[in-house]
């Protein structure tokens, strides 16, 4: 039996190791763009910057130290410079997609910064496994532009698991649209018709505005938005505003609000506001041909019949009046349940002032 040279015995000392094998090591030199590993073997293993992570210019020195314990996975037993390769990413990726299986199976809520913004979605890592969120999945409203998200650390669960495809889907959305579900859960137990609270506009449209109430959105409606007219709600309201609302009326899950407060009611003191025989003055806020309708407060809007308009025969009220015009006349008739008051201009009108634009005919 022949004796063993000593490269030989050398060489028998050192384990055995074999493409995809898992092995342990020891930090030994630590490069800008390569980890050097001890590893057991007759040759040391190498790491590069790109089997280490996906993050792109990293500088290896600064997260890895010499004497730091690492495992990784053999790519190639000889790189053709005597040395092993190995990935420490592909082996973190592999475990990755275990824990996301995991949480898959477990409907657990993960949470992990988005590394990049796609066409479609956004990305994220879990222990270098990715995960796509598409763009449909991102909110629980639709959001053009997802820029907003880079870096950003965000929660979801994964919806579809399946590495052997390279699909594995992540999904924020639910999440949102749970925790919305409980807040109007919990805002719905507290609330009622009549009270008031503060929210924040999320929404303008021809319509109305939308008001966020904390997590459950309110229907301000362009009627009742003041007890006057408002002819196009974004002159008023901006997205962002904070405005105090009163709740007017819950039904299922929609809420309606308004900003008709009782205090404000310009209908409150119409008895004495606007009693029969009282002048007042008032501005012309639009015509027909049976009269104008004049403003005599927001909210408040008196009929001036053209009967009414002069002792003169007037054919309609554009003869003689204009939108926007002053005018002053009494009140003739005040129906406070149906809130219609009539005017008269007529009835201040002297009959000898009438006489002489009859003679002037």
């Amino acid at each position: 039996m022949s004796e063993l040279t000593f490269e030989q015995m050398l060489e028998e000392s050192f384990k055995t190791i074999r493409n995809g094998e898992v092995v342990d090591g020891t930090v030994i030199d630590v490069k800008p763009d390569e980890i050097i590993l001890n590893i057991g073997y007759k040759a040391d293993g190498i790491i590069t910057r790109n089997e280490y992570t996906n993050e792109a210019n990293v500088d290896l020195t600064t997260v890895v130290s010499v004497g730091d314990q690492m495992s990784a996975k053999v790519l190639k037993v000889n790189d053709g410079e005597g040395q092993v390769l190995l990935t420490y990413k592909r082996l973190a990726a592999e475990k990755g997609n275990e824990r996301l299986k995991e949480a898959f199976e477990n409907h657990e809520v993960l949470k992990a910064p988005v590394t990049q913004i796609l066409g479609g979605g956004l990305s994220v890592v879990v222990d270098e496994a990715r995960v796509f969120i598409p763009a449909s999945l991102v909110s629980d409203t639709y959001e053009k532009d997802l820029s907003k998200y880079q870096g950003q650390e965000i929660e979801f669960v994964i919806s579809e698991f399946n590495p052997r495809r390279n699909r594995v889907i992540g999904d924020r959305r639910q999440l949102l649209v749970a925790e919305r579900a409980e807040k109007q859960k919990e805002l719905f137990a507290k609330i009622n018709v009549g009270d008031r609270m503060e929210g924040t506009v999320k929404n303008v449209t021809d319509f109305g505005a939308f008001i966020d109430l904390g997590g459950v959105d309110g229907l301000l409606h362009i009627s009742e938005m003041s007890w006057g007219r408002v002819e196009n709600p974004k002159k008023v309201f901006q997205v962002g505003d904070k405005v105090e609302v009163m709740i007017k009326d819950i039904h299922d899950t929609k809420i309606a609000l308004s900003l008709k407060f009782p205090e404000t009611n310009p209908w409150a003191n119409a008895a004495e506001d606007y009693a029969v025989g009282t002048v007042i003055t008032g501005k012309v806020a639009r015509m027909t041909d049976f009269g104008a309708f004049v403003e005599l407060a927001p909210g408040v809007d008196a009929l001036l019949h053209v009967s009414q308009i002069s002792r003169a025969h007037v054919d309609k009220p554009s003869d003689v009046l204009s939108v926007g015009q002053e005018i002053t006349a009494q009140v003739v008739d005040l129906n406070e349940a149906e809130k219609k008051i009539s005017l008269s201009m007529k009835a201040l009108e002297q009959p000898e002032e009438a006489s002489e634009e009859t003679d002037a005919e």
